[in-house]
């Protein structure tokens, strides 16, 4: 069997032995056992030749836990654990601590987790926050040194001198003030005037607002915007203020300290009231002008539409930066209400998706005052309107 017969043979399963042959090596029919077990299962015409399935015996599941860690990479496994908790209902999976012990973290199974949070057995409850913990530090690992970074920049940015050192020299500012002093004889231009990026004291320049969807289908969206706000609430130059909502609103500033805490304030699931969560929102906001005001929502309304419009448009009218995120996560386009999504572009307030490697950019560019609109037309995000 060549190598790509046996790939096929692996995917398609049993049913593709007789035209493509047996597999040889006593690790590939593991490999085609750890499969079958979750994806040979199920209602078929043919279901006399399937085989396989977890069953709910744990120590079965233990095992296949095992055996596909030990044959398929990390980022198959994830697929895999995913699939057996969507597929087989598989809650044990997330339920037990012997068997959460043995599953690849990722941030998906952290969704489902939080989501399960509720009826998780206390027993259960250490080893959860522990896998959460792992996944949160890698997401920090990811992304908080270029996000300081990015932060940090807009801020000095935002801080113009006329006497910069050449290190702190906007080349670009220079010569668009100084274009009345061109000399073509020379083909040159004589500044005049230097422009460059003031480096402020280490004081509160922008107040930050990140308010949350925690409805089921935000829950990556809803993991990455916790550690930002963490890593933001570390800036002593940032005011950061996080709120979660369903149709209730739950302001988790105070636990910003610790993204995992944060998470585990959260319950993913339930309706959607994004005109109660700015209402609220609004009274957090004490100065306009200085303020960015970060919705991360499908925007699927489940409160009074036009009164969110309203108070959206009031935002930006009062000077606030506000950017509406779809989702951020590292997944594609996501679903979400066009019709709202059209709405907020209408008043001047777009609305895409965004990979958590491009939100420190975004950042910087809304701290900077810059165009964000554009710059979600350039930087290639997920989704948008």
């Amino acid at each position: 069997m060549s190598t790509e017969e046996r790939r096929w043979r692996l995917v398609l399963g049993g049913p593709a032995e007789e035209s493509l042959g047996g597999l040889g090596s006593g690790e590939d029919r593991a490999m085609d056992q750890a499969l079958s077990a979750l994806y040979n299962t199920g209602d078929s015409a043919d279901s006399s030749k399937r085989s396989g399935g977890l069953g709910s015996s744990a120590p079965r599941v233990a095992r296949w836990l095992g055996d596909i860690r030990t044959y398929f990479p990390s980022t198959v496994v994830e697929v895999m654990q995913r699939d057996a908790v969507e597929r087989l209902n598989l809650t044990q999976l997330l339920l037990e601590p012997e068997l959460l012990e043995s599953i690849e973290p990722d941030v998906h199974m952290v969704g489902t987790l939080l989501v399960l949070n509720r009826v998780m057995p206390e027993t259960t409850k250490a080893t959860a926050r522990t896998v959460v913990e792992k996944v949160v530090r890698q997401i920090e690992e990811r992304i908080a040194a270029k996000t300081k970074s990015a932060v940090q920049g807009a801020l000095n940015r935002s801080a113009r001198t006329s006497r910069p050192k050449l290190r702190d020299l906007d080349l670009d500012r220079t010569i668009r003030k100084n274009l009345a002093h061109y000399l073509p004889e020379y083909k040159t231009i004589v500044p005049e005037r230097l422009v460059g990026y003031g480096r402020r004291a280490q004081m509160v320049q922008r107040d930050v607002v990140l308010a949350i969807d925690q409805s089921g289908s935000m829950a990556a969206s809803v993991v990455f915007a916790s550690v930002f706000g963490a890593v933001l609430a570390s800036m002593r130059s940032l005011k950061t203020s996080l709120v979660v909502f369903d149709t209730e609103i739950v302001d988790l500033t105070d636990h910003l300290d610790d993204p995992v805490d944060v998470l585990f304030g959260t319950q993913l699931g339930g309706g959607t009231d994004i005109n109660r969560a700015i209402a609220y929102c609004q009274g957090l906001i004490t100065r306009p002008a200085e303020s960015l005001f970060v919705l991360v929502s499908d925007l699927y309304e489940g409160g009074i539409r036009q009164e969110m419009l309203r108070r959206m448009n009031q935002m930006k009218e009062s000077g606030v930066q506000i950017v509406v995120l779809l989702a951020l996560s590292d997944e594609g386009a996501p679903a979400f209400d066009h019709e709202n999504a059209t709405a907020l572009a209408a008043l001047g307030i777009p609305a895409f998706a965004c990979t958590p490697d491009k939100f420190p950019e975004l950042l910087a560019c809304a701290l900077d005052r810059g165009d964000v609109a554009r710059w979600a037309s350039t930087a290639n995000p997920a989704a948008g309107v």
